[in-house]
C-alpha cells in the first residue's frame, strides 16, 4: 500500500495547520480527558459534563422533541443494568440499533468502520471501562476540519420511564460503547437532533479523515467492478445508498430513513436493503461464464437480498461444491451476494472513502504527498461565485499547484494522478443550522503567467478554460475530483456557486509529487500583465525599426519577423513558422502579386495573428499545442463562421497532422484563408484544392509552394488526391 507524506502547502507555510493529530488530538472545548478523569477519581465524584448537560437542550429544539416520551430521564449505565460493559472483544457490528434519531447514515458508516480494527481503535480508544478507574467519563476521537478532535462526555444517557434508551442501543443490554459514541458525536455536531439528515460519506470522513469519492450508479463507469476491487485492495472503506422508498424521504437532495422495500427481479418476493454497506468483490466462474459478484452486509442483520446470488438462489448450483461451501451462507445474518449488474440497478450511489496518511499502513510502496491549505470565502472580497460571474470569479482564493514528474506513470503516459478535495466548514455550532453551500472547484493550466506569484487577474479567467471542462457544484460537505495532469504549473480555484456566500474551507491535494501554495494577496491585473505587455511592446518596437530600413519585406524576412513573436501554445515551447507556411501567408496578403508586404499589410497581419493566438489558447483546453475537432469548431465559431461537421472533418484532413489535429501554424493559415477569401462560402468552393493554390488569382503552379501534402501518411495522401 502506498505511503503518504504530509506537507502543509508551500515551502514556507504561514501557519501550522495541523493542531490536532491522532497522537495528540485537539481537545474539544479544552476538555482534557486525562485531567478530568484524575480530578474525578481524586474527588471520588462521577464526572458531570456541563458543556453537554443532561437536559433537553442537548437533545434538540425541533422535530425530535415531538418524538420524545412524556418523561425523559438521564441515567448512567450502572443505573440501568447490573454489569455494564464498555466493549466486548467479540462484539458484532450488528449489535447496534437505531433509536428515535434518523441517523442511519451515522450507524451505517460506523458499521463499515468496525471491519477495520485500526480505524475503529482510533475512534473508540481502548482502556476505558466501567470497572478499573471508572469515573463516569469517556472519550472518543473524530476528524473535523483538518484535525483530530478528542471529545469528552459523561455517561448519562437519555431513557424513558422504563429505562429504555431513546437513541442508539445495543442488542446486548449491558454493552454501551455505541450509545456513548453517539453522544460524543452529538456533542460534536451540536445536539442529538443535529444527527438527523445526513449521508454515509460525511460520517466516514469524520471517522477516518479520508477523502470521499461518490459514484452515481446511474452513470456508473464501465470499469466499476475493477474500481471496487482496487478500492478494497487498498483498504478503502465503501458504502452504498438505496433508492428512495419505504420509510425513506428526500429532504434537501439527501436521502433519509433506514430502509427501502422493493421487489426482487422476476421473483415477486420482497427484500429489505439498508444503506451503507461494507463491500467486498469476487469474480467467479460459472457454467454460463464469468460473473462479477459483490458481497454486501446489512449493518442491522437478518434482512437480505432475495434475487440472483441470494442465499437460496439457484445460481449457486453453477459453482463447484468447494466454492459453494466457501462463499454461500444460508443463514439470515445480513450478509449476501449480488451481481454487479443488480448492484448498479438496486442502489443509487457508491461511496469510496480513501484513507489519509494517519491511517495508511506503512508498507513498502511509492510515496504519495498530501498538501493542505485552509481558506475562507468572504462576502464582498473573496466570495466570487462560479465562473459565470465574470466580474467577481477571479476574486476567489487562488492556489498555485506545481506538478512534478513522478517515478511511476505507467498507465497515463507522462501524466500524474492528482486527487483534489474541497471541504467546507459549518458556520454554526449546530450542524443542521448550517446547511452546506453548493461548492465546486476548477483547475486551470498556467502558461504565460507561470512566473507570476501574485493572484491571476480577471483577464486570465475571461480567456482561459479549466482542465475540468465541467465544474459540478454540490451542496455537500466535501467535493472531490480526480485529475491526470501533465507536469507543470496550475491554479486551483475553489468557489461557491453564488457570490457573497461566506464559509471557511480546506483544500487538500494528493499526488506523487507536487507543491501547493496560495497566491499572494492584493490582486493587481496591471502588475500581472506588465511583463507580457512590456514584451509585446518590445517586439513591436523592433518590428517598427526594421520597417524603417526595409519598407517592403519578402518571404524570408516575413518568416524572421513572425518568429520574433511570442506565440507560446504548449509547455512554454515557442511556435516557429516554417518557410512554407510563410509563403502560404504571403499568398493570402499579397494582392498585387509583388511577392512582398509593406508596413501596413504586415501591421494588419500582426493584429490578426495576435487575435488568432488568443483564440487558440482559449480553445486548446489541455494545452497540448493542438486543436482537435471540437476545439477547432469552438475556435472557428468565435470568428462568427459556421460550418457543418462535414467541413470540419475535411479541414482536419487538409490542415491537421496524421492524428487530424491542427497546430497554431496551420490554424493561422486556415483562419487567414477563411477571413480574407470570404469565409465558409469560399472554403466550400476551394477546399478540394491544395492550400497554396487557393490564393487570390494564382493557379496550382504558383510560385508559392503548397503546404498541403506536408507530413501526410500515404493513405491520407491517396484519399485527398482522389
Amino acid at each position: 500500500m502506498p505511503r503518504l507524506s504530509f506537507t502543509s502547502g508551500g515551502k514556507k507555510p504561514k501557519q501550522i495547520l495541523r493542531t490536532g493529530t491522532l497522537r495528540k488530538p485537539r481537545k474539544l472545548l479544552s476538555q482534557d480527558y486525562q485531567t478530568l478523569l484524575e480530578k474525578s477519581l481524586k474527588n471520588k465524584q462521577l464526572f458531570v459534563d456541563d458543556a453537554f448537560p443532561a437536559e433537553l437542550s442537548s437533545i434538540g429544539s425541533g422535530d425530535l422533541l415531538r418524538k420524545l416520551p412524556p418523561c425523559v430521564e438521564w441515567k448512567r449505565p450502572q443505573e440501568l443494568v447490573k454489569n455494564p460493559q464498555f466493549f466486548f472483544h467479540d462484539a458484532s457490528r450488528f449489535d447496534l440499533h437505531q433509536g428515535l434519531t434518523e441517523n442511519c447514515w451515522f450507524l451505517a458508516a460506523l458499521a463499515s468502520v468496525t471491519f477495520h480494527k485500526d480505524i475503529f481503535t482510533n475512534v473508540v480508544p481502548r482502556n476505558q471501562s466501567f470497572d478499573k478507574n471508572y469515573a463516569g467519563i469517556f472519550h472518543f476521537r473524530f476528524w473535523r476540519f483538518g484535525e483530530w478532535v478528542d471529545v469528552v462526555v459523561d455517561d448519562r444517557l437519555p431513557v424513558n420511564k422504563d429505562g429504555k434508551l431513546l437513541f442508539v442501543s445495543s442488542s446486548k443490554k449491558n454493552l454501551f460503547w455505541g450509545p456513548l459514541l453517539e453522544k460524543a458525536y452529538a456533542k460534536l455536531c451540536g445536539s442529538y437532533e443535529d444527527l438527523q439528515i445526513g449521508q454515509v460519506s460525511e460520517a466516514l470522513l469524520d471517522f477516518t479523515g479520508g477523502v470521499n469519492m461518490t459514484i452515481k450508479l446511474e452513470q456508473a463507469p464501465v470499469d466499476l467492478w475493477q474500481i471496487m476491487v482496487r478500492a478494497a485492495y487498498s483498504g478503502s472503506l465503501m458504502g452504498c445508498q438505496t433508492k428512495a422508498g419505504g420509510k425513506e424521504e428526500e429532504r434537501g437532495g439527501k436521502l433519509l430513513g433506514d430502509f427501502t422495500v422493493a421487489k426482487s427481479p422476476g421473483s415477486g418476493s420482497g427484500y429489505l436493503l439498508i444503506p451503507g454497506f461494507p463491500i467486498s468483490s469476487l469474480q467467479v466462474t460459472c457454467k454460463s461464464g464469468t460473473e462479477n459478484l459483490v458481497r454486501l452486509r446489512n449493518p442491522w442483520g437478518k434482512i437480505e437480498w432475495k434475487g440472483n446470488w441470494s442465499d437460496n438462489s439457484s445460481k449457486w448450483d453453477q459453482l463447484s461444491l468447494k466454492e459453494r461451501m466457501l462463499l454461500r451462507k444460508t443463514r439470515e445474518n445480513g450478509e449476501f451476494w449480488m451481481s454487479i449488474e443488480d448492484f448498479e440497478t438496486q442502489f443509487v450511489e457508491l461511496v469510496i472513502c480513501k484513507l489519509t496518511p494517519d491511517l495508511m499502513s506503512h508498507e513498502n510502496g511509492k510515496e504519495w504527498t498530501l498538501s493542505m491549505q485552509t481558506g475562507k470565502w468572504v462576502a464582498g472580497s473573496t466570495a466570487g461565485g462560479r465562473m459565470t460571474y465574470t466580474d467577481s470569479y477571479w476574486k476567489n482564493p487562488q492556489y498555485r499547484l506545481k506538478i512534478l514528474k513522478g517515478d511511476n506513470m505507467e498507465k497515463y503516459t507522462n501524466s500524474c494522478s492528482v486527487l483534489v478535495s474541497l471541504l467546507q466548514k459549518q458556520n454554526h455550532k449546530h450542524r443542521n443550522h448550517s446547511p452546506p453551500w453548493f461548492i465546486g472547484l476548477s483547475v486551470f493550466m498556467v502558461s504565460q503567467y507561470q512566473c507570476i506569484r501574485r493572484r491571476l487577474p480577471q483577464e486570465f479567467f475571461l480567456h482561459s478554460r479549466p482542465v475540468n471542462k465541467k465544474c459540478v457544484f454540490i451542496n455537500e460537505r466535501e467535493v472531490t475530483q480526480d485529475f491526470h495532469l501533465l507536469p507543470g504549473s496550475y491554479v486551483i480555484i475553489p468557489s461557491t456557486a453564488e457570490p457573497d456566500q461566506e464559509c471557511e474551507f480546506i483544500l487538500r491535494v494528493f499526488s506523487r509529487k507536487h507543491l501547493l501554495e496560495e497566491h499572494g494577496e492584493n490582486p493587481s491585473p496591471v502588475l500581472c500583465c506588465k511583463k507580457i505587455a512590456e514584451k509585446q511592446d518590445e517586439q513591436e518596437t523592433v518590428i517598427a525599426r526594421y520597417f524603417e530600413k526595409h519598407p517592403e519585406i519578402n518571404v524570408s524576412q516575413l518568416q524572421m519577423l513572425l518568429n520574433k513573436g511570442s506565440w507560446t501554445c504548449a509547455k512554454q515551447a515557442p511556435v516557429k513558422f516554417s518557410l512554407d507556411a510563410c509563403k502560404v501567408i504571403m499568398a493570402q496578403l499579397d494582392v498585387s502579386a509583388s511577392g512582398t508586404l509593406n508596413v501596413i499589410e504586415f501591421h494588419n497581419l500582426w493584429k490578426r495573428l495576435q487575435s488568432y493566438h488568443e483564440i487558440f489558447q482559449r480553445t486548446d483546453i489541455d494545452r497540448s499545442g493542438f486543436l482537435n475537432l471540437s476545439d477547432l469548431q469552438a475556435a472557428v465559431q468565435e470568428k462568427g463562421i459556421t460550418l457543418s461537421h462535414q467541413f470540419y472533418n475535411l479541414i482536419a484532413l487538409r490542415y491537421g497532422n496524421s492524428s487530424l489535429k491542427i497546430n497554431f501554424e496551420n490554424f493561422v493559415c486556415l483562419m487567414l484563408r477563411m477571413e480574407i477569401n470570404g469565409g465558409s462560402h469560399t472554403l466550400r468552393r476551394t477546399l478540394s484544392l491544395p492550400p497554396a493554390s487557393r490564393s487570390s488569382g494564382h493557379s496550382s503552379t504558383s510560385r508559392y509552394p503548397t503546404l498541403y501534402y506536408r507530413h501526410r501518411p500515404p493513405a491520407v495522401q491517396r484519399c485527398l488526391k482522389t
